[in-house]
Parts: C-alpha cells; sequence; structure tokens
C-alpha cells in the first residue's frame, strides 16, 4: 500500500481510538463511588442550578424515571434513531416522488411529441 492510503488509515484509527481514551474515566478510589460517565447537560444544569439559588424546588417531577443513567442512555440513542429512520423515510419518499413526476412528466412530452 502506498504512504498516503497507511496515513490515511492511522489518522482514521488514531480519530476512533483517541476521543474514547481520552473520555475515558479513572477508577473510583476504593470505597468511593465510581464516576459517572453517562451524565450530560441536564446533571451539569442541576448542579448550575443548585449552585446558582440551593433553596430552588422543581415545578414537577418526571414522569417515567430510569432505573440507571445507563438506561437514560440508551432510550435516549432510540430516540434519537428512530428520528433519524423517520427523516430518512421522509427524504427518500420526497426523492422518490419527485423522480416519479419528473419521469411522468418525461413520458408525457414523448407523447406529445
Amino acid at each position: 500500500m502506498k504512504a498516503r492510503t497507511w496515513l490515511v488509515c492511522l489518522a482514521l484509527v488514531l480519530l476512533t481510538v483517541l476521543p474514547l481514551w481520552l473520555a475515558t474515566a479513572p477508577p473510583a478510589a476504593p470505597g468511593g463511588e465510581a464516576p459517572a460517565i453517562f451524565t450530560g447537560a441536564d446533571n451539569r444544569a442541576q448542579q448550575a442550578i443548585g449552585a446558582i439559588a440551593p433553596g430552588y424546588k422543581p415545578w414537577f417531577t418526571p414522569v417515567f424515571e430510569p432505573a440507571s443513567d445507563e438506561i437514560a442512555s440508551l432510550l435516549f440513542a432510540l430516540q434519537a434513531a428512530i428520528g433519524a429512520g423517520v427523516i430518512g423515510y421522509w427524504l427518500g419518499m420526497s426523492v422518490a416522488r419527485e423522480r416519479a413526476r419528473r419521469e411522468a412528466a418525461s413520458a408525457q412530452d414523448r407523447r406529445a411529441d
């Protein structure tokens, strides 16, 4: 293989492995709680609100609380996948509908000639 191909493969491996390596959390101290890897903006917002207004009471409580952060992450990914599927289906149908409309119009023009 050429040197350029090797460099591209190396860059792809680094772009894949490096973020995963940097994002791994250090192991928990003995007797301590493991660091939360699956936390997101919601937890950071809760911490910020707690720092700004310690006596703040939420207006409502969630209807469904997932059993763990991993399940919440799974549900979020599932929601994103379903949304991407709906958008992909809509785009595919739109392209197919436009293509069929153009083919019908060109067939009609050929008959008119």
